[in-house]
């Protein structure tokens, strides 16, 4: 199945990058700040993360496509 999409999280946010401590009100809880900066770690992270002196951000864009590709829709339960 198709995963959700999440281009209007892009068309809502009011500038070109996310910093890591407000990414959880740009997912809508979905994303908690200590999760990216673990992946980040991992190098599994957004592409294109920036760094502001101790803050970390991202451009909305790599955030809302590393976004698209992590998501996936479940499978409806069989009754």
């Amino acid at each position: 199945m198709k995963p959700a999409s999440f281009g209007s999280l892009a068309e809502k946010w009011a500038s070109s990058v996310v910093s890591r401590s407000e990414v959880s009100r740009f997912s809508g809880g979905v994303l908690h700040p200590r999760t990216l900066a673990n992946l980040d770690s991992l190098g599994k992270g957004p592409s294109g993360r920036i760094r502001v002196g101790r803050k970390v951000c991202y451009p909305v864009t790599e955030l809302v496509n590393w976004m698209e590709a992590r998501s996936t829709t479940p499978e409806p339960r069989k009754a």
